[in-house]
């Protein structure tokens, strides 16, 4: 194929300062930004909306027992699974990421993903006990390795056609996908919760969301059609091209230089995906089980929240170009440990009469997180030389989701149903917090 004037191929041919970038690689920049954002959106999405069908309709349906705890707790099992296989999607995404290209492994983990979610949809509600559970664990591992493996893949995009001095800008657009999945699942879920009954929904209403994935096979079509390989990628392509001796595996070699690196950066980032998961899941159960707030005010409020993310995700990343990433990172590693006490004492003093405490508890809580979330691309990002730069964010940001899926279920644990019993999640967040940013010092304080 012809290289076009626009290409990334013309960016390593020139040589061109990554900081003074032409109108042409600002337009290559702004089409990956949208094209990591789309596809993030779409695959969080996804991912997302399993967790809150396993909330909503799972422990009651495949799941149900005598014991609320009881089914809740094997419902939130499913959705841990998810999370113990991102971490085998980050590895092998890492390897192939790092020796053919961002690009292709972006459209296969895209594809991965939206055939996934879709069967899930068609899960049979079935008199063979073991055979629904068993189908959505496969699914829901397929999902796993989809998002460890597409996270790296939208990031790099992103972070790599970038200016060196917008990287922290330009990446927030792969962690847009965050929220912006978060309120997608959720509208989605609200409209179809107010279109149909409630034993509809449960019955079938509840596979809807899980339908609309099919859209995501045009997007891996779209990306993989009109987008070029990252400059950043292409150059090591040809210094590697010319390189005396054969390249050795990525993985290895993070593992064998950088497993420092590695396990500090998911250090860093454990109260983060514990705060938002026990935040965008955890609480659905909580409010909806324990307290008896109406599905649909919960939904509501949680889409809410989720849509502060959305400006404070770019914006806090733009602060990290201005004053650096891990000032602005470590600032939302601490807020989040300042307010995981308080949040949780005010979930405790809501009821269907009065969700507002709740509504403050979760909103505020997603604004301090965006601290850590706009930064978190581009730090991981630098974290790594461009050759293993897919494997180690990777790895990093992937060993901590591990606990992330875990932590409705040791949330569950934890209450016991008991309303009192609330404040020792909030003390569960606060000791991740501190560990955190005892991670994150030691982090700054390495040479790379």
């Amino acid at each position: 194929m012809a290289t076009s004037p626009t290409s990334p191929a013309q960016h390593v041919a020139t040589g061109a300062s990554s900081t003074e970038t032409t109108p042409s690689q600002q337009k290559a920049a702004r089409k990956a930004a949208l094209a990591a954002a789309v596809s993030t959106s779409l695959e969080w999405y996804d991912f997302f909306i399993y967790a809150t069908a396993a909330a909503l309709v799972f422990n009651k349906t495949f799941f149900a027992t005598d014991s609320e705890v009881v089914a809740a707790l094997n419902s939130f099992a499913t959705v841990a699974v998810g999370f113990i296989a991102r971490p085998i999607g980050g590895i092998v995404s890492g390897h192939f990421g790092d020796k053919v290209g961002r690009k292709p492994v972006l459209v296969t983990a895209i594809l991965l993903m939206g055939i996934a979610t879709t069967l899930i949809g068609f899960v049979p509600s079935t008199s063979i006990a073991w055979l629904a559970p068993a189908m959505l664990v496969l699914l829901r591992i397929c999902q796993g390795l989809a998002v460890g493996a597409q996270w790296g893949g939208a990031v790099l995009l992103a972070t790599e056609y970038a200016p060196a001095n917008r990287r922290g800008f330009y990446g927030s657009f792969a962690q847009l996908g965050i929220p912006i999945g978060v309120v997608a699942g959720n509208a989605i879920f609200l409209i179809v919760a107010w279109a149909v009954s409630p034993d509809a929904f449960t019955s079938w209403g509840w596979r809807v969301p899980f339908w609309i994935s099919l859209f995501m096979l045009f997007v891996a079509f779209t990306i993989h059609r009109y987008l070029e390989e990252t400059p950043e990628f292409q150059r090591v392509e040809a210094k590697l091209a010319t390189a005396p001796t054969q390249r050795r595996s990525p993985i290895l070699e993070v593992l064998r230089h950088n497993s420092g690196t590695v396990l500090l950066a998911g250090g860093t980032y454990l109260v983060g995906i514990v705060m938002f998961y026990i935040t965008i899941t955890g609480s659905v159960q909580v409010a909806t089980t324990t307290l008896g707030i109406a599905r649909s005010d919960v939904l509501a409020i949680i889409l809410v929240a989720a849509g502060v993310l959305v400006p404070m995700v770019p914006f806090t990343a733009y602060l990290s170009d201005r004053y650096g990433r891990k000032l602005i990172y470590g600032i939302g590693i601490v807020g989040m440990g300042l307010w995981a006490v308080p949040m949780w004492q005010l979930v405790g003093a809501s009821s269907a009469q009065n969700i507002w405490p709740l509504a403050v508890a979760l909103i505020v809580s997603c604004l301090v997180m965006s601290f850590q979330t706009g930064p978190q691309a581009a730090l991981f990002a630098e974290l790594f030389p461009p050759e293993i730069r897919y494997s180690g964010a990777s790895l990093g940001y992937q060993a901590a989701a591990i606990f992330g899926g875990m932590a409705p279920m040791a949330m569950v644990a934890l209450i016991n149903g008991e309303v009192a019993n609330l404040w020792r999640v909030g003390l569960l967040i606060t000791a991740l917090s501190a560990l955190a940013l005892g991670c994150l010092v030691v982090l700054a304080t390495r040479r790379r």
